[in-house]
């Protein structure tokens, strides 16, 4: 199975539709960011991200 990332809050995920947000999600991505604790974590806070988990830098 190929990943895919959502079109909105770029989670990494096998499906269609991103599970947090129901987005459309795309196989054309780059970047990976894995991030475990959202609240200590600088990068999170500054893209916003709350939940722990594997997201792309850029999606197209």
């Amino acid at each position: 199975m190929s990943q895919k990332s959502c079109t909105s809050c770029k989670r990494i995920t096998t499906k269609e539709r991103c599970s947090v947000c129901n987005n459309p999600t795309s196989s054309n991505w780059s970047g990976l960011l894995i991030i475990i604790d959202p609240e200590s974590s600088d990068i999170a806070g500054e893209l916003n991200i709350n939940l722990p988990g594997e997201y792309s830098l850029r999606v197209r």
